[in-house]
């Protein structure tokens, strides 16, 4: 299987294994890390296994082929259609003029937490920092954007969390963080990917100017699980 088919799952038994919560056939990060979850099928025992995961009320976010369909015991929450795109070339060598930018870490979680709610790029929580090299713009002291790494699979490390202010877009600066991300990640050995809502058309001019195709079409699913008698978890 290539390593990014099922881009979840490989991340979480393969370079982030030891991020991962197991049961049977379904994986999630840790819940501070990111919301993100896998099956190694999206069949009866995929999502079975996931329920055991999630719990009577937990939330799962996830990736698939093809749209959400609903199943016995699952509440659709929200989603959309989804882009992976990869870079496959160097049209992301540094910027002389880009603006200065600082290495984000633990400390800066809170900010970092709230440009994401504030921004929307995708699950973030109070550890995704952990999961790889961030970096951000300040200005007057204010984190203001920020880009970093997310998922990490055989080859490939993705790009993630790309936002900026609203009070600050216009000015290159999601441009300027990609190309700082992508330089690490190639400096490992390593080719760039991410995922883009497919109808965010004004990122993904951003991501084609910087040499990212399209690879994958597929959706984002963020399920709940409904409350279940106690008969019925016995049989989960």
């Amino acid at each position: 299987m290539h390593p990014l088919k099922n881009v979840i799952w490989q991340a979480l038994t393969t370079r982030q294994a030891h991020f991962a919560e197991s049961r049977d056939t379904a994986r999630r990060f840790f819940q501070d890390v990111t919301s993100l979850c896998a099956f190694d099928q999206p069949n009866h025992e995929g999502y079975a296994s996931l329920a055991r995961l999630a719990g009577s009320g937990g939330t799962a976010a996830v990736f698939l082929d093809q749209p959400y369909e609903p199943r016995d015991g699952w509440e659709y929450i929200a989603g959309a259609p989804l882009l992976q795109m990869v870079c496959e070339n160097g049209h992301a060598s540094p910027n002389s003029s880009a603006p200065a930018m600082v290495e984000l870490g633990a400390i800066d979680s809170p900010e970092m937490l709230e440009l994401t709610a504030l921004t929307k790029p995708g699950p973030f929580g109070s550890r995704t920092h952990e999961l790889g090299y961030y970096v951000g713009i300040r200005d007057a002291g204010k984190l203001v954007a920020m880009a970093g790494e997310r998922m990490k699979v055989p080859d490939y490390t993705e790009v993630s969390a790309v936002c900026t202010h609203p009070d600050h877009l216009g000015q290159g600066y999601a441009a300027a963080l990609m190309r700082e991300v992508m330089r690490s990640i190639r400096e490992r050995g390593d080719k760039p990917f991410l995922h883009v809502r497919s109808d965010n058309s004004r990122a993904i001019a951003i991501y084609e100017r910087l040499g990212f195709q399209k690879t994958w079409e597929g959706h984002y699913a963020v399920l709940r699980r409904v409350a279940k008698s106690r008969d019925d978890s016995r049989n989960l």
